[in-house]
């Protein structure tokens, strides 16, 4: 997609802080982090949600799942991490190119979600 920000970075024309990247995946650090460990890990085929998800795409969001583990791990996320799929508009997503959040760092990360 020509104007989608992270088909950009998965096409080098925008440069990202590169966590890991094979033929599928990509994995940055996020340009806004929300703790100490954030990087987001996206596949390199565009899929504007996760809702748009198909079963050929079983393959890449399994890689997309393992890969969280390991790579968080690499970033020093040894006591655990939170990983987030925001969809849609309800879902507070962002940016329309399914990214998983990966998050974490020594000290727990507190409520996913705030009651009001």
């Amino acid at each position: 997609m020509s104007d989608c920000i992270f088909c950009k970075i998965v096409a080098g024309e925008i440069p990202s802080r590169k966590v890991y990247e094979d033929e599928d995946i990509l994995a940055f650090h996020d340009i806004r982090p929300s703790a100490p460990v954030h990087f987001l890990i996206i596949p390199k085929k565009h899929i504007a949600t996760l809702a748009d998800a198909r079963p050929e795409d079983s393959a890449v969001l399994g890689k997309m799942m393992v890969m969280a583990g390991e790579l968080a791990r690499q970033q020093g996320c040894n006591d655990g991490f939170r990983t987030i799929i925001n969809t849609g508009r309800v879902g507070c997503q962002e940016v329309y190119h399914l990214h998983m959040h990966v998050l974490g760092g020594d000290k727990p990360l507190g409520p996913i979600v705030i009651k009001s």
